[in-house]
């Protein structure tokens, strides 16, 4: 067993002083048969009644209240304590149930209401007996998500996300009775805030997203929640261009291949690249046509912009650790094409355009987003002579590096307060001239404060537009 924490180990000994039993349950017992570190750990106390409970967590540390009436606590970031729970359906909804603690419960009873046999296994963390009322070691051994119980599995629609989620961060199937359970059950209860939750973990803990995009598609999730994802579907493509296949297949596509250029970077920008890689070609539905012998997508990058606002919208994805996720991912899917577009006039682009490109979107990210979607075409049923590089996206990063715009545009030379300090009265004017001024900036055209207010001050008895024309 990992090292199992000495606060873990230092309560079940206090629980079983009081005649009580304390299991390790859920992930932390799963992660570990599977050979991986548990981060979290969640303590299920059978035996002792929840006030004595509560006053011996009280003597180990500080305790936060997550759920008093069915007694759930938390010590610390990392570690749950719970009692079992009885939980009844009362209702339409993920959260209509009646939930009630209940030590006296025997272990089968509490775990029948879990949702996969793998979650379903606990563990004593003093003595490290496996206790498995449901085989889901055998599961564990075989890859494969089970359902408990038939019965109670359909009570929580989340679990349909959950199964996605979980076939693909542990790559496993799913049992073909679960998996028809999950076909069965209504997800229009759900709130945003549980539907992004899972989506999340799907494609942030995942090595390869597609998979679980594959098990919502299968499982009907995309018909009730995706319209964005649906209409992706049987979209077909030029062949020369997409020998892969439809849209949907190369977004499968892009998506893993966005998921291993995203490691180094903070969790928001890695959620940011990961978005826009699954919305980059909303608006090809939209947009195809058989064009000259040829199937086209014409602007089918600005297109997106409305399906992906309506998906980001939907599931309340606004910001994240401070990080503007949604204006990022829109600017990333309308300017998906700009990198390849870039290289192809490489001799005519200048710094300028750049540096402009940079006020809308990280071109960091725009590389990245970029670069997921020309590898992603190459398939491993495609000829490797058909496959694509990503020359073009090298080459745009690099330029952006040189330029030193790659994580954000110029900051304005010129400000407000210069002008002021010239003796600039306050009005509609000050902005004109600092704008026309960056504009010059952004073209390279000014490179200091001094030369910045020299134009400035020439500027204020003239039409500034005649400056902005100038070749320095």
């Amino acid at each position: 067993m990992s090292d199992i924490p000495e606060k873990v180990l230092e309560l079940a000994k206090a629980i079983r002083d009081e005649g009580g039993c304390a299991l390790l349950v859920g992930g932390c017992v799963r992660d570990e048969l599977m050979g991986r570190q548990p981060k979290d750990w969640d303590l299920e106390v059978y035996g002792i009644d929840p006030a004595r409970l509560r006053d011996l967590l009280d003597q180990i540390g500080p305790v936060n209240v997550v759920g008093e009436a069915f007694t759930v606590y938390k010590l610390g970031q990392h570690l749950d304590v719970s009692v079992p729970r009885r939980e009844r359906k009362t209702g339409r909804g993920h959260r209509s149930f009646f939930i009630e603690g209940d030590p006296s419960m025997s272990i089968e009873e509490a775990t029948k209401r879990r949702d996969f046999t793998i979650n379903a296994i606990l563990q004593d963390p003093l003595t490290l007996q496996i206790i498995d009322p449901f085989q889901g070691r055998e599961d564990l051994d075989r890859r494969v998500l089970r359902a408990v119980s038939p019965n109670t599995f359909p009570e929580d629609s989340l679990r349909v996300l959950r199964a996605a989620q979980f076939a693909a961060r542990f790559e496993f199937e799913i049992d073909s009775e679960t998996a028809e359970l999950c076909r069965q059950i209504d997800l229009s209860d759900l709130p945003a805030e549980r539907i992004w939750g899972e989506i999340e973990k799907l494609l942030m803990r995942a090595q390869h997203p597609s998979i679980g995009l594959k098990w919502l598609r299968d499982l009907r999730a995309i018909d009730q929640l995706f319209p964005e994802l649906k209409a992706l579907i049987d979209v077909p493509q030029e062949p020369e261009w997409h020998p892969e296949g439809d849209v949907w297949i190369h977004t499968l596509l892009t998506v893993d291949r966005a998921r291993s250029l995203v490691d180094d970077l903070p969790h928001a920008k890695q959620v940011t690249v990961m978005l826009a890689a699954l919305c980059h070609d909303f608006g090809k539905p939209a947009t195809t046509a058989f064009v000259d012998g040829r199937i086209r997508s014409r602007e089918h990058e600005e297109e997106g912009v409305a399906p992906t606002e309506s998906l980001l919208d939907r599931l309340n994805i606004y910001t994240l650790d401070g990080y503007d996720v949604r204006a990022q991912v829109i600017a990333l899917v309308r300017d998906h094409l700009k990198p390849g577009e870039f290289y192809k006039k490489r001799d005519e682009v200048g710094d300028g355009a750049f540096r402009r490109l940079a006020r809308k979107c990280e071109l960091d990210l725009l590389y990245r987003v970029a670069r997921a979607d020309s590898l992603g075409r190459n398939a491993e049923w495609v000829p490797p002579d058909k496959w694509y590089d990503a020359a073009a996206q090298e080459w745009f990063i690099e330029r952006a590096h040189q330029l030193d715009v790659a994580s954000q545009a110029p900051a304005p030379i010129l400000l407000g307060r210069h002008l002021l300090e010239m003796g600039l009265e306050p009005g509609p004017r000050i902005g004109e001239i600092t704008k026309a001024v960056y504009e010059m900036q952004l073209d390279g055209r000014v490179s200091d404060l001094d030369q910045a207010k020299e134009l400035a001050k020439e500027m204020k008895s003239t039409d500034y537009a005649d400056y902005t024309d100038r070749k320095c």
